[in-house]
């Protein structure tokens, strides 16, 4: 294993070594280039491995699943093809064990549980809509909740995601009557422009690519509001064992 927190990007990284990069995403920062051509993670990632490491001509790294702009939290990022190839088999196979964490207006009727949908996807607009199963272009999205903690309106959720569709936690979340707090796009009416959206990446669990070992990684959502409400409930559940 090689930790390296001399990194030149400002990019916590969690666990690097000579096949994959886990990092903490900053909020707002796109995942890959993008129409904007605001910094974007997976090149400011290249550009940091090639200063830090002296390399000559162009970096490989791969890209094996992404994050929406808005949300923060662990990422993992391939540094060899070997490694991308056997990480994306892992995504594919829903081997690859993701939690995050959600603060939604209101509470979920059941303080746990599993909820199915059907999502469809508006390229033109980057809009995802439920719809009714066997709609064209209807793909099924899955996700299991628990309730943590509910309180002035609000409720601190943890969701572990059992497939992977664009905009999958805020499109469910919000047909169930509970959008996420700040999201402008699924939560019209609810939120505020201006506010951050509460969504956060906060665990990933998977089988290293070549050493073949579980390996885990955590990191908690940023000290900001709503995170603050839940301060007790946020450390006890990243208290180690």
């Amino acid at each position: 294993m090689m930790m390296n927190s001399s990194n030149r990007s400002n990019i916590p990284i969690l666990y690097e070594d000579n096949h994959v990069l886990v990092v903490v995403k900053p909020v707002n920062m796109p995942t890959q280039e993008d129409d904007s051509k605001d910094p974007d993670l997976l090149s400011v990632l290249k550009q940091d491995i090639k200063v830090r490491y002296q390399k000559p001509g162009n970096v490989f790294l791969g890209l094996v699943h992404r994050l929406d702009r808005p949300v923060g939290g662990v990422m993992v990022f391939a540094k060899t093809s070997k490694a991308a190839s056997r990480l994306s088999d892992i995504i594919r196979t829903r081997k690859l064990d993701k939690s995050y964490l959600a603060v939604v207006h209101g509470t979920p009727k059941a303080s746990r549980g599993r909820l199915i949908h059907y999502l469809r996807k508006d390229s033109k607009t980057n809009t995802v809509y439920s719809v009714p199963k066997g709609k064209d272009g209807a793909k099924e999205a899955i996700l299991d909740y628990s309730v943590i903690r509910s309180a002035e309106g609000l409720s601190l959720v943890e969701i572990h995601l059992l497939t992977g569709r664009p905009h999958q936690i805020r499109v469910q979340m919000a047909t169930e009557g509970c959008p996420l707090y700040g999201d402008q796009r699924y939560g019209q009416g609810r939120n505020r422009p201006g506010q951050q959206i509460a969504l956060w990446s906060s665990r990933l669990s998977f089988e290293h690519p070549v050493k073949r070992e579980i390996v885990t990684f955590t990191c908690a959502p940023p000290q900001t509001f709503p995170w603050t409400n839940w301060e007790n409930e946020l450390a006890l559940h990243f208290k180690g064992p």
